[in-house]
């Protein structure tokens, strides 16, 4: 009786570890807009981008408009500055870098891409 409970045990947490590391797949383009939204707020509120940020360009202020283009796997895979009030081209580096570095917390269904306009206020 023992044995079985442990087998039992094993086969359960064998079969339902595998789904706990996994990102969730979406598809919709309201909350694929919406996830990367609230992600990339996150992202620029966060004290590591704040701390690089404020290391190197402390009086930077404006406002960038972007199109972040994003693939399956969910990485950022282009970025296109749109509108922009700020003129430091090695800020305009700098962020660009910054997310083309960054990979989503969700995945896009196979072969398929999205392009997110968002803006980004310094």
């Amino acid at each position: 009786m023992k044995a079985y409970f442990y087998l039992l045990f094993l086969i359960f947490s064998l079969t339902s570890h595998g789904s706990y590391g996994q990102r969730p797949t979406y598809s919709e383009d309201e909350i694929i807009v919406k996830t990367v939204t609230d992600e990339m707020d996150q992202v620029f509120k966060s004290p590591d981008f704040l701390k690089k940020k404020n290391k190197q360009f402390q009086d930077i202020t404006g406002t960038m408009v972007v199109d972040i283009g994003i693939i399956q796997s969910g990485k950022v895979a282009t970025f296109y500055k749109v509108e922009n009030t700020i003129t430091n081209i090695d800020f305009i580096n700098f962020v660009s870098e910054y997310i083309l570095q960054h990979k989503f917390k969700f995945k896009l269904p196979k072969k398929m891409r999205h392009k997110i306009r968002y803006s980004i206020t310094f």
